[in-house]
């Protein structure tokens, strides 16, 4: 599995402009236990990255991760900014080693990404975040990428893994946020987060492939 900075490009444009169009749907997620801004937060942000798309910089992968994560960091509010930001400024980084880009450093920059999360927010799995969804996604990839699989697959396994992952969320008392402040009430619906993840990568594995069928 070979990933090309054009690649790492396409995903961060569909992340952003689901991101976008999923303003509403996020926010009514968010709103049945937070404070009901997340999707509203999460869309301002993307915006710019779409407004600005052919301004940043491209110099290599990792600066532009970097890039992306300034924006988002500056212009999403609440906690949602510092944890995004930080996810990509933290993948951004292992790109930044200037290893091509293959399987192995794609779930590096995952598990990065997860560790800067855990540092911003102090949350660990179970305890209602959207780390619910990434832990479990990364680690399939992880699996798909030891076992060789193509970059279509890896994707179809990793939206698989992240749905049932987000969906789990359910079951679970919210331990981080304003969300926790509701106690055993938030038990019985899913974290906005983690749903916003299922939804990301299921676009992103779906747009992957109408991508490969209309190339060239």
């Amino acid at each position: 599995m070979t990933v090309e900075q054009a690649d790492v490009e396409f995903v961060v444009r569909v992340i952003a402009q689901t991101a976008v169009d999923n303003e509403k749907y996020f926010g009514d997620l968010d709103s049945v236990v937070g404070d009901g801004d997340f999707g509203y937060s999460l869309a301002r942000g993307f915006e710019i990255i779409l407004a600005d798309w052919d301004a940043l910089d491209r110099t290599d992968t990792g600066t532009f991760l970097q890039k992306v994560a300034m924006v988002i960091t500056s212009r999403i509010g609440g906690t949602s900014g510092p944890i995004w930001g930080t996810a990509f400024l933290r993948a951004g980084g292992v790109a930044k080693k200037g290893e091509a880009l293959d399987g192995a450093v794609i779930v590096e920059m995952l598990t990065a990404a997860i560790e800067g999360v855990k540092a911003r927010g102090g949350a660990e799995v179970g305890e209602k975040t959207l780390l619910d969804a990434v832990v479990p996604m990364r680690d399939t990839i992880a699996t798909c990428v030891a076992d060789s699989a193509d970059g279509q697959a890896v994707l179809d396994a990793a939206a698989k893994t992240a749905r049932m992952s987000a969906e789990a969320t359910s079951v679970l008392q919210a331990r981080r946020g304003r969300a926790s402040y509701t106690g055993e009430r938030s038990i019985g619906s899913p974290d906005a987060g983690a749903i916003a993840v299922a939804v990301i990568v299921e676009q992103i594995a779906e747009q992957w492939r109408q991508r490969a069928t209309t190339s060239p």
